[in-house]
């Protein structure tokens, strides 16, 4: 079968399911929370004379599933290290709480007689997904000013990888 589409879960207007208690299991919404993709959230090194900031601002309200955002955090850091290394501080600003439930169905021949369709269609957790608000920084590069292009490289191959629209900003660091 393979992945569902990221279309079909992206609304953030819906309710939140992501409780889950390890102290009083029978509480929980959830009873085996996902894996989580995405491992790392700070890359690279912290040095006090990086004079810019490189912010990746969401440009609407959107929900972000974590293998895409492990998938554009690589394509970012891989870059990086390749042409920069050592010279910037990458952070993951966005952490995927909201858990993506699924009601699988089955497709085939005597399908209606094994499965109840909508019935009790409450699902199971599938995956984990980031909901990102409008204006809310979803990646942070601390870096010099004269690694613009590079920067600005790096994030376009993020963006392949994300979905939504999103906007570039420096800010320029006073010494």
């Amino acid at each position: 079968m393979g992945l569902r589409p990221g279309r079909t879960m992206r609304d953030v207007d819906k309710a939140a399911w992501s409780r889950f208690s390890r102290k009083r299991p029978r509480k929980s919404y959830i009873k085996a929370m996902p894996h989580q993709d995405i491992n790392q959230f700070r890359m690279g090194s912290i040095k006090p004379d990086y004079n810019a900031t490189f912010r990746l601002i969401s440009q609407r309200d959107i929900q972000i599933r974590d293998n895409a955002l492990e998938s554009a955090r690589q394509a970012v850091n891989k870059y990086l290290e390749k042409n920069m290394l050592g010279n910037f501080y990458f952070v993951v600003r966005v952490f995927p709480h909201q858990v993506i439930r699924e009601n699988k169905m089955i497709a085939g021949a005597g399908a209606d007689r094994l499965q109840k369709g909508m019935r009790q269609s409450f699902g199971r957790a599938t995956d984990k997904a980031a909901r990102v608000r409008k204006h809310q920084d979803v990646f942070l590069i601390n870096t010099y000013k004269d690694k613009s292009r590079i920067i600005e490289h790096a994030m376009a191959r993020a963006l392949q990888k994300l979905p939504g629209s999103y906007k570039l900003t420096v800010e320029d660091k006073a010494a």
